[in-house]
Order: structure tokens, then sequence, then C-alpha cells
């Protein structure tokens, strides 16, 4: 039997059928319903149906009871279909439309926020109580409740869960492709060499060290240096000392890629 018939069946029974988010339905008391197996009887229409509004109203566990006992299916299942089809309806009726209650009525969402009730047709379907599938097995979603399900209610699975896990793989494979293009150009990129990169010979600061050490005995020796400086520049001096600090500068700087030169007078003093 489906969830919609269950839903007219159990207000039959009980008189009142709460149902979670919306409100209550109400059946006169003195109302009987009785099943026909006629084809007429289905036109019959319901009178003696009201319905309160109560959006704060909870799951009454006594329908669940019911649903569970007719249908044959345990009560997890019980609730997940009866809060899936109730949020089919709240999706019709938040975009105007009546939303059929088989057996029951429609409602419709008016401005105030409130729904508005129309009583339906008497359901005059038999109840048959079933066991309860063997939990073992898989469960399946119950077929579509209603008409209104073909329109916007889908089978909800693991469709929720495709797309972030497909984002998250190209995020981890986008990640892994720039690491792994980052390591092997770190590997096969050739290590420059500073003297390479300042155009000079490997041995241009030894031969400047042998040119200055070969001063040191020369009292007259000439002015060392290693660059002629262009009229209208400006000389710097970084600073003057004697032999060993002054190489031990120099080779330094130039380790910096500087643009240096060094030059004595007198084999004493190095600028």
């Amino acid at each position: 039997m489906k969830l919609t018939h269950l839903l007219a069946q159990y207000l039959y029974k009980n008189k009142r059928l709460d149902l979670q988010g919306l409100g209550s339905f109400k059946l006169d008391s003195p109302v009987v319903i009785e099943s026909d197996t006629n084809k007429q009887s289905k036109d019959i229409s319901i009178e003696g149906i009201t319905f309160e509004n109560n959006t704060a109203i909870k799951e009454d566990p006594a329908l669940i009871e019911f649903i569970s006992k007719y249908s044959g299916k345990i009560k997890a299942l019980a609730s997940a279909d009866l809060d899936s089809h109730l949020e089919l309806a709240k999706q019709f009726l938040n975009i105007g439309k009546p939303f059929l209650f088989e057996g029951i009525g429609s409602l419709t969402k008016i401005r105030s926020g409130e729904y508005s009730f129309t009583p339906g047709n008497v359901l005059t379907e038999k109840l048959t109580e079933q066991k309860i599938k063997d939990t073992s097995q898989k469960s399946t979603i119950e077929e579509p409740v209603s008409d209104y399900q073909s329109t916007i209610y889908k089978k909800t699975g693991r469709s929720r869960w495709i797309k972030p896990i497909i984002f998250l793989s190209v995020i981890i494979g986008i990640g892994l492709a720039i690491w792994g293009g980052y390591t092997v150009y770190k590997k096969t990129s050739p290590k420059k060499n500073i003297n390479t990169l300042t155009n000079e010979p490997k041995d241009k600061t030894i031969l400047l060290e042998d040119s200055v050490i070969n001063t040191k005995d020369t009292t007259n020796s000439q002015p060392i240096t290693t660059a002629a400086i262009p009229a209208g520049s400006t000389k710097f001096i970084l600073e003057v000392s004697n032999k060993e600090r002054a190489i031990e500068r120099f080779n330094r700087l130039k380790t910096f890629n500087w643009d240096v030169n060094m030059e004595t007078k007198d084999s004493v003093s190095y600028k």
C-alpha cells in the first residue's frame, strides 16, 4: 500500500492525522467511512474533515508505527519515507501549487503563509498488515507516492556526493601536477655558477690576489685597479684596510656579484 493511502487510512481510523511541519487533519467523530469495492464509491466526497495549521507540530510516533505495520518497513525507513513525502508537499506549496493528499484532500498556501484545505474523495482501499522486510537486504526508496513526485522529486543517494568528490579530485590532481612539475624542474635544472653569471673568468679573483701579493715588496709599485672609471662617474670607497682584510673583503663582495674594484698606491693601504 502506498504511503498516501496509509495516511488516509490512519485518519479514517484515528480521526486525527498530525503531519510535522504542516498541521493536523481532523475527522468528525460521527463520520464513518466504510470500505466498498464499488468503483463509483471513489467519487464520493469526504465531509467532516478540517485542517488545523500548526508548523511547529512534531512527528507522531503512533503514525510511524502504523506506517511500519502496514507497509512492512522498519520504523526508521517509515519515518524517512514520511519526511520525504512531506518535504515534497512543502516544495509544491511554497511555489504556490496545491498538493493532494489522496483520500483526504488538497492543501494550498495562501498569502498569509497559512494553508487552505479543500476536501477530497473517499479512499476505499482495505488495510492489510505486512511483514517487516528483511533489513539485511538493500533498502530502496518507496515507489513514487503520487504524480507530483515525477515532477520535482528525485531519488537522492550517492548523487549528492558526486559533485563534491569530483571537485576534490580536481583540486588534488592540480596540486599533484604542480608539485610534480616543480620537483622535476628542481632536479633537472643545472646549478648556475656565479662566475658564469658575471661573465668573468673563474680565476680573476685569484689573479688579482697574485698581483696584489706581488706588490708586497715593491715600494714603487703602480696602483692596482681592476677597471677604468669613466669620466663623470663617481667612485665610492667601501673600505680602506690592510692587504689581508682587503683581499678577504674583495673576494666576499665578488661572491655577491658586486662589480667592485681594488687599488693600492703603497702596498700597505688598500681601497
